[in-house]
């Protein structure tokens, strides 16, 4: 039986992907392994045991290149972090480590180095965080999901793989309309998801609400808040809209957080996507080939998120926005010409599809087996 260890950061955006790889796993015939977890506690901690992977937890620390009083605490919890991923990953002794970077993670790879364990690192970045880019120096084999992140790494250790993506996501498509009765939506009116992450995003919510009445005019609008932010959210639209017809205020509906089943449904049912350019909600408009238009968080990490729009955009499926020009005369103008345009809305749904790259977990999975037999 084949021993494979995972480590992440613990956000949605590094659990998932792990998770993507572990039922590729789980689907493969004449492979057994026994799959484990190490790092910080997380909310996403049930994706992960719900499919027996041994869940572990160690302390989470931060690494910087800045000055910050905050590194009076991270580096000490660093080095005991490494402490416990030395205990951890000595009583699992797996013959794999794959790492998805994030706080946590670099103990993990730097215990697994200690004892000769081989580490597999997937960056999903642009720009990779100083984490994989240490880990990277460490790590046996890279992927990276943008072409643009090769260029940190080693030539002869790095692939583009794009991003491993949920199972359950790719499986059993509806057609759109279908989709859009299933939400309760109508089927002949264009439908806008607006993807905040399972964070919320402040700016998106506010551009929402402050526009609904103006959007409802001419689409349906599914909006995605974040679990802090959606009794606001959805207490300030129920005000906006009160004055309305009841089937225009029907238009529109705030959720919390999408479970992949709802977030499947919802790109299905969407004409055009507004999101956040975080890695894992590119990687999912590009699978179910939605146009979309990004709006990248400023103060991102190493400005990761504008990196990420820039490469995608520059495939042709999606729109960039800063929050400069982020106004609801030039927005609603685009995602009007989106979704009336077909012709447009083929080709960005074309170049969304082109620029995923599917069975990213299962080309991940197979190079972890590799590192396991023949390392």
């Amino acid at each position: 039986m084949l021993r494979i260890l995972f480590t992440g950061g613990g956000s949605g955006g590094h659990i998932y992907p792990l998770v993507a790889v572990a039922d590729e796993f789980a689907a493969m015939k004449g492979v057994s392994a026994q799959l484990s977890y190490i790092g910080p506690r997380s909310q996403f901690d049930g994706e992960l045991s719900d499919r027996d992977i041994r869940v572990f937890q160690i302390a989470s620390s931060k690494i910087r290149r800045y000055f910050s009083v905050l590194n009076f605490v991270d580096v000490p919890k660093f080095f005991w972090s490494v402490l416990q991923a030395l205990y951890r990953v000595y009583r699992i002794m797996p013959d794999v480590v794959f790492s998805k970077g994030g706080p946590g993670s670099l103990a993990v790879v730097v215990a697994a180095k200690f004892y000769f364990i081989p580490v597999i690192l997937h960056e999903s970045d642009a720009v990779p965080g100083i984490n994989n880019k240490v880990s990277g120096k460490l790590a046996n084999r890279i992927a990276v999901s943008f072409p643009e992140a090769a260029k940190f790494f080693p030539k002869n250790k790095v692939a583009v793989t794009g991003s491993p993506i949920r199972a359950e996501m790719l499986q059993n498509h509806i057609p759109r309309e279908e989709a859009k009765a299933k939400l309760g939506f109508r089927a002949d009116i264009p439908l806008a998801l607006v993807l905040g992450g399972s964070q919320g995003a402040e700016q998106l919510n506010d551009f929402v609400v402050n526009n609904i009445v103006s959007f409802l005019k001419f689409s349906q609008v599914l909006h995605q808040t974040g679990a802090k932010n959606f009794k606001d959210v959805s207490e300030a639209a129920a005000l906006v809209t009160s004055g309305t017809e009841p089937a225009t205020s029907r238009k529109y509906r705030a959720v919390d957080f999408f479970a992949p089943q709802a977030m499947k449904d919802a790109l299905l049912a969407a004409d055009v996507v507004v999101s956040r350019a975080g890695s894992s909600a590119i990687a999912e408009i590009a699978a179910f080939g939605k146009p979309s238009i990004l709006v990248p968080l400023e103060n991102s990490a190493n400005g990761h998120q504008m990196a990420n729009a820039i490469s995608y955009a520059a495939s042709g499926a999606a729109i960039i926005f800063e929050r400069t020009n982020f106004t609801y005369h030039v927005v609603a103008l685009k995602i009007k010409e989106i979704v009336e345009n077909r012709a447009l809305n083929e080709k960005m749904s074309s170049a969304a599809k082109s620029f995923s790259i599917a069975g990213s977990a299962k080309i991940i999975a197979d190079e972890i087996i590799k590192l396991a037999v023949y390392l």
